[in-house]
């Protein structure tokens, strides 16, 4: 069961609600609980769901936002991206997934170690990772899209490597035109 908000928010909720009105704060804290479907607030901080990361970013996605995710290398930034995209359906979004580091194959192994079926690939996941991947390859790409999309693009530096791309300022001034 997902919460509305954390944990926190919940607490300051109820907190209010007990100094609104003439409750102990137990009572308090067990409408909140109720209110997201619980029996009691032990119950409510108890429970097993954890919101993985990539539940806590989609949770929090509006449509036209932008999210940048940095890292080390060999944190995760790849695999977030992937569980994102494949995710991106929970939120009513199709997924896209662009990037010049990965081949199809190298991407199917990671949904696959993800826990993800491979065949969602192009289906409910599109993938591309032609060479041409540019800011113009990605909103010609899009361009026909009617439903909302989360688009992935892994990773962004490489946009401006290849020598026939602009640099990567000037494609994302093409971007906002």
């Amino acid at each position: 069961m997902q919460l509305s908000a954390p944990i926190h928010v919940l607490k300051r909720k109820a907190k209010l609600l007990q100094r609104g009105s003439d409750i102990a704060l137990h009572e308090a804290l067990n409408q909140v609980a109720e209110e997201e479907g619980f029996a009691s607030w032990s119950h409510l901080v108890s429970s097993p769901w954890q919101r993985t990361p990539s539940q806590e970013i989609l949770a929090r996605l509006e449509p036209g936002d932008l999210a940048l995710i940095g890292a080390r290398p060999g944190h995760g930034k790849t695999l977030l991206g992937l569980e994102l995209s494949a995710k991106a359906q929970d939120i009513g979004r199709r997924g896209y997934f662009f990037s010049l580091e990965y081949l199809e194959r190298d991407i199917a192994k990671r949904f696959d170690a993800l826990g993800f079926d491979p065949n969602i690939i192009n289906t409910k996941v599109l993938i591309d990772t032609s060479d041409d991947i540019s800011a113009d390859h990605i909103k010609g790409r899009l361009s026909g899209e009617t439903e909302p999309a989360l688009i992935v693009i892994d990773y962004l530096q490489l946009l401006d490597q290849k020598r026939t791309n602009p640099e990567l300022k000037d494609q994302i001034k093409s971007l906002q035109t």
